[in-house]
């Protein structure tokens, strides 16, 4: 009888959380793809990418060509 309440609470569980989780997944994607097309974020990481860039040229530079890749 404990066996047979373990599973009926573990299947339960299993679809309310399999629920749950698929809608925040949902919520989720839309806010990224929401995010991904915003053109303040993707100025910003226009910015961040130039900035690393620059650093990286920077270390090389300072590093000489003979630095292993």
């Amino acid at each position: 009888m404990a066996k047979l309440s373990f599973l009926a609470g573990f299947g339960a569980g299993y679809v309310f959380g399999s629920k749950a989780g698929r809608e925040r997944y949902e919520q989720i994607r839309r806010a990224y793809a929401q995010a991904k097309d915003d053109p303040r974020l993707q100025s910003l990481a226009g910015m961040v990418q130039a900035r690393a860039d620059d650093a990286l040229s920077t270390v090389r530079t300072k590093m000489g060509n003979d630095a292993p890749r």
